[in-house]
């Protein structure tokens, strides 16, 4: 099951069947050893190595406590670290307003980034992937130098992955591929140093028609960290592979190799028309072309069966190993994908929020609807009404206490505020309640809107019934408050005065009649006409006088209502609302991390997430300034509509607002 060489065929012909010649009876392999995490390939694995070292001289061993084999998690750089935070974050505080389903691709990409951060960081792990009769495992042998996967015409070929690894300590991530030990490789020719560290699987065909294989395929895509795609110049632009695989993963092109196999079959240069026609296609999926020193993914033409254009990629593979930055890459590359899925779940619409116009618009109707205006009129009418009993005069107070009695039913208690048939406009107060509702939740995502929606709805519950206690209550005060002004007892002076006047002045007539008193007309009728006289004149100016105070106090006692009504509706409808909208907020600001948003200079600025060389373009959190730059996968000019923002970083780094 190892890779074999020159006189080790007939050795691996008797593992094969299971033969073992009577001189020779193997070892059994050691199991793994749990302080190294080293694995062994098995007997012939070890004979070929021994070999191989008593030519080279002496090994050093692995030290495992070297720099060189901490986990990934140590070498996060500070923007992917804060992104991952902000996205494990964004994910707590989003379970209660966003069903499992929508936080699925979030929640993986942080299991998987947990994953890989305690396996070995000196370690790439890149796939062969590609359709049927491409020549992957082709590919595979080649770059190995040695035949370590089965090649040949029967389709499929390869039936589960088989992985090459040119250095110690990748049992780790192997294990995480679920790749067991039986298809566990080590190359045996050269190639050491320049491939140390990679990590190389083959994989079965993504169009395989047996469905098992095409889940592995999936399954381990999902967790490399890259893929190199085997094309032929046959079925390079087969639509299963664009659709399925290139496209959903053009977010991923720095981690993306794209080789043209198979190119001895082409003549002249069919080749290059070949290879540019595949450009095309990738550039129509989305992904970019790292061509002039721009970032994005590497195309390449050769053939394995030849090894025409082998030794570059290799040199290319070596080179990308080396620098080790495929697993970071890769997890911001899901991350990218992780926050264009939740885009709609978290960028807004145009502004949110209430304004101050809403806030006034809704205590006025909250106003209207308790009747704060008509209390307020009944309570100047009350006033005008105390001042005529208080400033008119006696008969006329009579004759309208006469009048009173003569009509049916004018014999009332005391006369209360009318503000409405029931205190409170139930219609009026659910409809005030809808419309701040909706004026809050306007341009906000489903999931927010329907949470500020409800919380106004459970803030409405119970708001008409303290609505009428409130007001109730309110015109209990305003009955108790005086209704006089100060100047009101010199009034009554003056209309007592009056009918003193006018009762002196009778009296003297009378005593004058009956001979009591000498006769004198003028003194006594003058008298009675002053207290006649004067009496209406008092009580019209005191009308008139009373009519500022009594505007006054029925303001004044319309707008405790409208304070009192506001206070209510400001408690029980206006914090909540306002409390889920803080809520939105801080995950917005959260999202708005996630998708790239860094202070100085990311390619994924809050405006929006230029992704110019992606086919998602992230679009700008609502509210919050930014400036898009070109995508950090390259390839200007190219997004895929993802908002203001997203345009601005296609076109890469004009300044760009999204509300």
């Amino acid at each position: 099951m190892t890779a074999i060489t020159g006189d080790e065929n007939q050795t691996a012909e008797q593992e094969s069947t299971g033969h073992e010649p009577a001189e020779q009876q193997p070892e059994p392999p050691p199991p793994v050893d749990a302080e190294d995490g080293h694995w062994d390939d098995g007997l012939i694995a070890r004979r070929a190595t021994d070999r191989i070292e008593e030519k080279r001289g002496p090994t050093v061993t692995d030290d495992r406590t070297n720099d060189e084999d901490l986990p990934i998690g140590g070498n996060y750089d500070g923007p992917l670290r804060t992104r991952l935070d902000a996205l494990r974050e964004l994910v707590g505080l989003s379970r209660t307003r966003l069903d499992g389903t929508a936080l699925a691709e979030a929640g993986r990409v942080l299991d998987e980034a947990s994953a890989r951060q305690r396996l070995s960081s000196r370690h790439t792990v890149v796939a062969i992937a590609g359709a049927t009769g491409s020549g992957k495992s082709t590919l595979f042998n080649a770059l190995a130098q040695v035949p370590l996967s089965e090649t040949g015409l029967r389709r499929p070929t390869t039936s589960a992955p088989i992985a090459c690894s040119w250095s110690e300590g990748a049992a780790g991530l192997l294990d995480r591929l679920a790749i067991p030990s039986r298809l566990r490789r080590r190359p045996l020719a050269g190639g050491a140093d320049e491939l140390s560290g990679l990590v190389l699987v083959d994989l079965p065909d993504h169009d395989s028609a047996m469905v098992r294989h095409r889940e592995q395929v999936d399954r381990v895509l999902a967790l490399v960290d890259a893929v190199i795609w085997v094309v032929d110049p046959e079925k390079y632009a087969d639509a299963a592979l664009h659709e399925r695989y290139l496209r959903p993963l053009a977010g991923h092109a720095e981690v993306t190799f794209v080789v043209l196999n198979q190119i001895d079959r082409l003549p002249g240069d069919a080749a290059d028309q070949v290879l540019d026609d595949l450009r095309r296609l990738l550039d129509d999926d989305g992904v970019a072309v790292g061509e002039h020193g721009e970032p994005g993914a590497t195309v390449l033409s050769l053939s394995a069966l030849t090894g025409e254009g082998v030794d570059e990629l290799r040199d290319v593979i070596g080179a990308f190993v080396q620098e080790r930055t495929a697993a970071a890459h890769r997890l911001a590359a899901d991350v990218d994908v992780a926050a264009a899925k939740l885009r709609t779940a978290y960028v807004a619409d145009g502004r949110t929020g209430l304004d101050e116009r809403a806030r006034e618009d809704f205590a006025a109707r909250l106003a209207e609807a308790v009747g704060a205006k008509a209390a307020g009129e009944a309570a100047e009418r009350e006033w005008r009404r105390h001042a005529g009993r208080a400033c008119g005069t006696p008969w006329l107070r009579l004759w309208r206490w006469y009048e009173l009695k003569r009509t049916p039913g004018g014999a009332v208690g005391p006369i209360t505020p009318p503000l409405e048939e029931e205190l409170t406009a139930r219609q009026r107060v659910e409809q005030a309640v809808r419309t701040v509702a909706d004026e809050a939740a306007a341009g906000l995502p489903a999931p927010w809107a329907q949470a500020v929606r409800e919380a106004a709805v459970r803030g409405a519950d119970g708001l008409p019934e303290a609505l009428d206690e409130l007001a109730v209550r309110e015109a209990a005060a305003t009955g108790k408050r005086p209704l006089r002004p100060a100047w009101w007892p010199a009034a009554v002076l003056a209309q007592a005065a009056m009918t003193l006047l006018q009762i002196y002045g009778g009296l003297w007539l009378v005593g004058q009649i009956i001979g009591l008193l000498q006769p004198g007309l003028i003194v006594p009728v003058l008298l009675m006409a002053a207290g006649i006289v004067g009496g209406p004149l008092v009580e019209w100016a005191c009308t008139a006088a009373v009519r500022g105070p009594a505007r006054r106090y029925g303001q004044d006692a319309a707008r405790r209502l409208r304070e009192v009504a506001a206070g209510c509706g400001r408690a029980r409808v206006l914090d909540p609302v306002a409390g889920e909208l803080m809520r939105y907020r801080e995950v917005r600001e959260q999202y708005a991390t996630v998708a790239g948003r860094t202070s100085t200079n990311s390619g994924r600025g809050v405006g929006g997430v230029g992704s110019a060389g992606t086919a998602s373009g992230i679009g700008g959190v609502g509210g919050i300034r930014g400036v898009g730059v070109r995508g950090a996968a390259g390839g200007a000019g190219r997004h895929a509509d993802g908002g203001l923002g997203g345009r601005a970083g296609a076109s890469g780094g004009s300044p760009a607002r999204v509300r």
